[in-house]
């Protein structure tokens, strides 16, 4: 009986020592279970923020980029800046060339020739200006007695510019040089003040336009307008008597009481009666029917003071209208 006891005993405690082990074993094959379905968890939750609303998304992006993209705009600027920088001056060379070129050194006048020519030190080389838009009577042409009126041009020239410093100006206009190779300049005084100007208005030159329209005309031309109306300098009343005026008055008194036909303008060439009009540019050369037309009548205008005022000599050697019969 004993032993039958003990027996049942061993078995049972055989028993729950199985019973124990399974129980145990069982716990072990859901400790990976619960491990993998903590895993799932995990890696679903990316996919509970990929659904969020698109509105957070966006406002998630905007933010995150919005650093970058100020960083962008401010490259792209900066560089448009740099680009406008570079490409300025050649907007401003431009504008200069078509301008006419202001230099913005002084030079030294060393020589008056006449009242429209003068000779300047530039850079240690002498040069030879002729000033663009006036002339004045000649003085210095061998070819020419001296002018009415050239020897005062002349002497107030000299009293202005003689020893001083000028500015100078170019004109694209006019060309660089002319066909003596001389400069084609204005010259401007050290207070700024247009020495060619400033001759035309007190008198003593009057506007002479070459052949094309120049940067300074209309002023030129109103200062010549002035200078006529407030009779300066070669203007004035008596400025120019010569005997072939005086003999133009006695002769004009006494055709009065002859009754002739009015001429046709240009009249026929003589020395001794007006043979054209000299108060305005009014003929060109192809008004002649001559060339000794032409020549009386510019001849005429220079004895009276007002030089070439019909621009009949182009190439200034004294003989106009070279075409002509």
């Amino acid at each position: 009986m004993f032993f039958k006891q003990k027996r049942f005993l061993n078995f049972l405690g055989a028993g729950i020592l199985i019973f124990s082990l399974l129980f145990i074993l069982s716990g072990c094959t859901e400790i990976p279970h619960s491990t993998q379905t903590t895993k799932e968890a995990e890696q679903s939750k990316p996919s509970a923020e990929n659904n969020l609303p698109a509105e957070e998304k966006s406002q998630g992006e905007v933010t995150d980029t919005k650093p970058q993209t100020q960083a962008i705009e401010s490259a792209t600027q900066t560089q448009s800046n740099s680009e406008s920088e570079a490409k300025l001056p050649e907007v401003q060379n431009s504008e200069s060339s078509q301008e006419g070129e202001v230099e913005n050194e002084l030079y030294k006048v060393v020589k008056v020739i006449d009242g429209d020519t003068i000779s300047v030190d530039i850079n240690g080389k002498i040069e030879t200006l002729r000033l663009i838009g006036i002339n004045t009577p000649e003085t210095v042409d061998p070819r020419k007695p001296v002018e009415c009126f050239g020897q005062e041009a002349s002497n107030r020239a000299k009293e202005l510019l003689s020893g001083q410093n000028v500015g100078l100006e170019s004109d694209p206009t006019q060309g660089e040089r002319d066909k003596y190779g001389r400069l084609l300049r204005y010259v401007f005084l050290e207070d700024s003040t247009n020495f060619n100007k400033l001759m035309i208005a007190e008198g003593y030159a009057y506007e002479y336009t070459y052949s094309t329209p120049y940067k300074y005309q209309a002023e030129f031309k109103q200062a010549q307008q002035e200078a006529e109306q407030n009779k300066r300098g070669l203007w004035a009343d008596n400025a120019c008597v010569t005997n072939s005026q005086t003999t133009q008055s006695q002769t004009t008194t006494e055709t009065k009481t002859t009754p002739t036909t009015k001429p046709t303008p240009p009249p026929a060439t003589t020395t001794t009666t007006a043979v054209c009009n000299c108060t305005s540019n009014t003929y060109n050369c192809p008004d002649f029917k001559t060339q000794k037309q032409a020549q009386a009548c510019y001849d005429y205008c220079v004895s009276l003071g007002r030089g070439d005022i019909h621009k009949l000599d182009r190439d200034k050697d004294g003989v106009v209208c070279e075409t002509l019969p």
